[in-house]
């Protein structure tokens, strides 16, 4: 293996695989990156591959090749080196098989890292698609943003730690694209129209980190999408990034039976303000995260009182004309649902203090969110 590479090229594709890599791994090969040079009519192709055995990432990028070959390597060391020679400096990466070293020189700059053999990387066996459609990037990353905040990081409930993607379609409505996620505590549905070529989609539930992933390269790499989906798999290709992914194998709770359907009472608000003002009231609540929302009529009243931090009260105006009621939220749930609301006002339907309240963008339909309350 021989090939000269420009810098920037390398460095964004290694930036991308690296991110798979776990850095503490009890299979040494598994900390690598699997590299492999094919020689083109157009000079060449370098092939990054890597892989936790859940995920695995792929991505091509020119070169010029001059011995086609293939090994693997430190995916974490060799992205460092990368990362600190030179802006627009020329790298190159060859092989010297005898020693099982991979050389690398830019400049001036030398490198020797040590290698294993391609043979060992175990690359996911790819299954056939039995579904494939396409979103535009800034349709999965408003899928995505708006939901992963909810998904639940305890690995004891294995089937809470994605996001569950499935058609929906209430009676006598368009069918719908619809992502959940939910741990117990709050939870975020999030819709969109159903492209055709998804009808008839089996609902999954993508893994937490492949859904962090996947949101960082559409944040990058700006083009369509397309999504195949498989019995056990799911497949994103964008440009020449391919990331594949276990789903998660489980039944997702039925989460219609959390979103209240008898909250009789409405209260409206500035978004941004009622933001500022729990973020501040905050600061007395670091230990129980509880904060209490009075509602009056044509204000809410929001204070927190913790006998070894104090207590803080705070007052913004809203639209509400019911009798009052007080209401208890974890202030970290509260705030990340806000920070969800785009436009100026923000909805509150509830029913009582100890019943879920629903939340949504007063002028966008397509999002709702369920908080529990909290006892105060």
């Amino acid at each position: 293996m021989k090939f000269i590479v420009e810098r920037a090229f390398l460095l964004k594709s290694l930036s991308h695989v690296q991110s798979i890599v776990e850095k503490r791994q009890t299979i040494p090969v598994l900390a690598n990156v699997l590299m492999e040079t094919i020689m083109e009519n157009d000079g060449g192709k370098l092939y990054l591959h890597a892989t936790d055995n859940e995920i695995e990432i792929s991505e091509q990028i020119p070169v010029e090749v001059s011995e086609g070959g293939k090994i693997t390597v430190v995916a974490h060391l060799l992205y460092d080196i990368i990362k600190k020679l030179p802006e627009g400096s020329q790298v190159e990466i060859s092989l010297n098989p005898e020693e099982n070293v991979m050389k690398i020189k830019s400049g001036k700059a030398k490198f020797s890292l040590p290698t294993l053999p391609a043979e060992g990387f175990p690359l996911m066996q790819q299954e056939p698609s039995a579904k494939t459609f396409t979103l535009t990037t800034a349709e999965l990353q408003g899928l995505i943003e708006r939901t992963q905040f909810a998904v639940s990081v305890e690995e004891t409930r294995y089937n809470l730690n994605g996001i569950y993607l499935h058609e929906f379609q209430e009676e006598g409505k368009e069918k719908r694209l619809k992502a959940v996620a939910t741990d117990g505590h709050r939870l975020a549905c999030v819709e969109m129209k159903l492209p055709k070529e998804a009808e008839d989609l089996p609902g999954i539930i993508i893994p937490r980190k492949t859904i962090s992933e996947i949101n960082k390269l559409a944040g990058e790499i700006l083009q369509d999408v397309t999504i195949s989906i498989s019995q056990n798999q799911i497949r994103f290709s964008l440009g020449d990034v391919v990331l594949t992914s276990r789903l998660i194998d489980g039944t997702y709770p039925d989460y219609q039976r959390v979103i209240p359907v008898g909250n009789d009472k409405v209260m409206i608000t500035d978004a941004e303000e009622l933001k500022k003002v729990v973020d501040r009231v905050s600061v007395v609540s670091e230990k129980t995260k509880a904060i209490k929302m009075a509602l009056k009529r044509s204000s809410v009243m929001v204070y927190a009182s913790n006998v070894d931090e104090g207590s803080a009260e705070d007052e913004i105006e809203a639209s509400y004309d019911q009798e009052t009621m007080d209401i208890g939220f974890n202030y970290r749930y509260l705030l990340e649902i806000l920070g969800q609301i785009k436009s100026t006002k923000v909805r509150f339907t509830l029913m009582d203090g100890t019943a879920p309240v629903i939340v949504q963008d007063v002028e966008d339909p397509s999002a709702l969110y369920v908080l529990m309350p909290m006892r105060v």
